[in-house]
């Protein structure tokens, strides 16, 4: 039999002075981010008529055709609607800057240049000041524990745990015998960038600003979601709903089709089909 493992003992001052730290200033600097990107979050602008006047009829044509197996509209007024809808989307009534130029060459419309559009520059604007918000605090955080805590040893985990976490729990020191449940003070913090959403969750609510986490995995340079403001290219969800609406109309069914019967038969007035 091999030689047991000897057991690890902390200082109890690592908890005091290195534990206990880390935690309340990545939670400390977590509600700061919240109330600082609440302040850098400019008001609402008002969009113009025409943009507005875009945005409502995508929103309508949504709503017709969301309701057309249950519509509370009969086939004479249902179909107008939809067909006005239509043609409308065809010929580009409702985009702000008026119809697109005929296109002779037959190759696809170039995307709007998103520099031209003063509200898409603005949307863009907000995205970066949030990033900067989440890079910034991140980045001296970490500069800070590895200046001044590099290869410690904060916390023994209470479970147990396979080697494929080691890794991920023990950054920083190069120990292969050591066991996988120590948590060195790099892997600290990144267990806390990516736990502490719940806590902040309880203080700040479900919508807060404070979890870096999410903003990472929406950034656009980690491969995630487009950053919110990006300008819609209406041209081709006109296109995309002028077909979803030409399918709908085949599905079209009033609700209140054979309603008088229906009643009747309900309260025994006609015999049961």
């Amino acid at each position: 039999m091999g030689s047991p493992v000897p057991s690890l003992y902390l200082d109890p001052q690592i908890r005091d002075w290195v534990l206990f730290p880390i935690t309340i200033v990545m939670i400390l600097v977590g509600i700061l981010r919240h109330y600082v990107v609440q302040l850098l979050q400019s008001p609402p602008k008002t969009l113009p008529r025409p943009a507005l006047r875009e945005q409502r009829a995508l929103t309508r044509s949504n709503i017709l055709r969301a309701t057309a197996s249950t519509s509370p509209l009969p086939a004479a007024l249902y179909r107008p609607i939809s067909q006005h809808l239509t043609k409308s989307f065809t010929e580009g009534t409702y985009l702000k800057d008026g119809p697109p130029p005929p296109n002779e060459s037959g190759r696809p419309q170039p995307p709007p240049n998103p520099l031209s559009d003063p509200a898409a520059m603005d949307g863009m604007m907000a995205g970066m000041k949030t990033q900067m918000v989440m890079m910034v605090p991140q980045m001296v955080i970490m500069g800070w524990i590895n200046f001044f805590f590099q290869g410690f040893v904060l916390i023994k985990l209470p479970f147990p745990l396979t080697l494929g976490f080691k890794s991920m729990l023990q950054r920083g020191i190069e120990t292969p015998d050591m066991d996988v449940r120590w948590v060195s003070s790099l892997s600290w913090y990144f267990l806390n960038f990516f736990g502490l959403n719940g806590l902040y969750r309880l203080i700040l609510g479900g919508d807060n600003s404070a979890d870096a986490s999410r903003d990472m995995a929406m950034s656009p340079f980690a491969g995630g979601q487009a950053q919110p403001g990006q300008p819609q290219d209406f041209v081709k969800l006109f296109k995309a709903e002028l077909d979803n609406l030409v399918f709908s109309e085949g599905l079209h069914k009033w609700v209140g089709e054979d309603v008088e019967e229906r009643v009747l038969r309900k309260y025994g007035r006609l015999p049961s089909s």
